[in-house]
């Protein structure tokens, strides 16, 4: 466990009451939860607080394009069995948001805190994580974010001094490269799905070769896949002893196994073992609405998140199968990246034969690349127009990140 530090002084104290009282004005407005707000206001008001707010905790951070949300919730769930655990479980993952996650974490053993990819590092200076768990690296936010080796660089440097054990995706050649800086690398096998950032080497940009889904290597230098202690096999973890432990979990598809392997594999650093941890990880229902099915005029809507290419891709491998109709909804607003290019990348027709509706702002953008996909679809105005078009049966909602949050308020999830 952490080492205890001195109590709170009366700055940081003033600057948690002050956050608190910014966070309950913007819920009061209905603005949000105010995490990021309270946040803003505690540091503005003690600049030192996060690192301050830490110091008492085994953190566990965790980063990735894809799938950090649900792989913290999981971890948080299995580190439970070890003590009491604070996390921001809604998602806030930059400085002010995490700041106020862990304001309200005085009595707790563990923070396990889900990071933004282009402020892991910074981040991790404040806290001194004990873990770094880090899942993948793909193409998102092309308006704010770097391009993806920029990231696995910026990564590769931050690790390189970083006390941290590094839980670490084998099968990606961008976090391999990035954690491979670290002293102390635990690999777990959790599979890539989504390919198309990882066909030149990140050490030299040579050609990666990949003779089957599970090896990879560069043609030129050598750089090459490290033989994973965790990995996920036909449904099952299999631990550095070669034991098996079934995955049964409540949320769908392969990447939620995946990321129950990483959190397995954190856990098992804090001596809980792979069964009781996965045991937990069976009460996750949903993640911060995610997964859930609400009723709304008459119909069963089933929401799913999907924010990139890659989130795309794994989300179509978990929908009902056709003919089930499907709503698409797409933004580009500041917290989505403005830059929709991104849609060319989706492989759209994977919808053939599904009823398919289209709403968001960005809905006629969504509907020249439907058009270029020959997929058949139908643009609305409001969800409740489109719910009157679709045919009987669930519908699959499948939503970037302000859109997955419109269409929450709309249902009264």
């Amino acid at each position: 466990m952490a080492d205890s530090t001195q109590p709170l002084s009366a700055r940081a104290k003033f600057a948690v009451t002050a956050g608190k009282a910014a966070a309950a004005v913007s819920r009061a407005a209905g603005r949000g939860s105010g995490s990021v707000i309270g946040g803003k206001v505690a540091l503005r008001v003690d600049p030192e607080l996060l690192a301050r707010l830490a110091g008492h905790l085994d953190v566990v951070l965790v980063s990735a394009t894809n799938g950090k949300t649900t792989t913290t919730r999981l971890i948080a769930e299995a580190l439970r069995a070890g003590g009491p655990v604070v996390s921001n479980a809604l998602g806030a993952n930059m400085p002010a948001g995490i700041t106020s996650a862990l304001s309200g974490g005085a009595e707790a053993r563990y923070g396990v805190i889900e990071v933004d990819e282009k402020y892991l590092t910074t981040v991790a200076e404040d806290v001194h994580p004990k873990i770094v768990a880090l899942l993948n690296l793909s193409r998102d936010q092309l308006d704010r974010a770097a391009e993806t080796r920029m990231l696995a660089e910026r990564w590769r440097e931050g690790l390189q001094d970083s006390k941290a054990t590094v839980v670490a995706n084998a099968d990606d050649p961008l976090v391999v490269w990035a954690a491979s800086s670290s002293a102390n690398v635990v690999w777990v096998a959790a599979g890539q799905e989504w390919k198309d950032d990882a066909w030149s080497c990140p050490a030299c940009g040579g050609v990666m070769h990949r003779p089957d889904d599970t090896h990879w290597a560069c043609g030129e230098c050598g750089f090459g896949r490290p033989a994973p202690t965790w990995v996920l096999s036909h449904g099952q973890v299999i631990d550095p002893h070669g034991s098996a432990w079934p995955i049964r979990l409540q949320l769908p598809g392969r990447a939620n196994q995946a990321n129950a392997t990483t959190a397995a594999a954190v856990a098992a650093t804090f001596g809980i073992h792979p069964q009781v941890a996965l045991q937990r990880m069976e009460s996750v229902a949903a993640v911060a609405g995610r997964y859930d099915v609400v009723s709304y005029q008459g119909r069963d809507i089933r929401l799913l998140l999907a924010k990139n290419p890659a989130g795309w891709l794994e989300t179509f491998s978990l929908i009902d199968p056709a003919p089930a109709p499907v709503l698409l909804s797409v933004n580009a607003r500041g917290a989505d990246g403005t830059d929709t290019s991104w849609l060319w990348d989706v492989d759209y027709t994977r919808l053939a034969g599904r009823p398919v509706a289209v709403i968001g702002d960005r809905r006629l953008d969504l509907a020249v690349r439907l058009e270029v996909a020959n997929v058949d679809f139908g643009v609305y105005d409001t969800l409740d127009q489109a719910i009157a078009q679709l045919p009987a049966g669930r519908i699959e909602a499948i939503a970037n990140y302000t859109a997955f949050q419109d269409l929450r308020r709309i249902v009264g999830n």
